[in-house]
C-alpha cells in the first residue's frame, strides 16, 4: 500500500481503531495510516519497491 500522507510504501499488518497499521517492505517499525490516504500499488510500483529493497539489502555489509 502507498501512504500518500507520508509518501511511504508498506505492507498492511492490521487495523487499530480507525487506522491501518503498515510496516516497511524491508521490515522495521510499523506506523499508523489513515485509510483515506492509502491506495494499492500498481504492479509496476510494487516491482519497483521490491527491487529497491533488494538493492538496498545487497549493499549492506555481510
Amino acid at each position: 500500500m502507498h501512504d500518500s500522507a507520508r509518501d511511504r510504501v508498506g505492507r498492511v499488518m492490521g487495523h487499530v481503531g480507525p487506522y491501518v497499521q503498515l510496516r516497511p517492505l524491508a521490515g522495521g517499525r510499523e506506523w499508523d495510516a489513515d485509510p483515506g490516504h492509502l491506495r494499492r500499488l500498481t504492479p509496476a510500483e510494487l516491482l519497483s519497491a521490491l527491487v529497491a529493497q533488494a538493492n538496498a539489502r545487497s549493499r549492506q555489509p555481510r
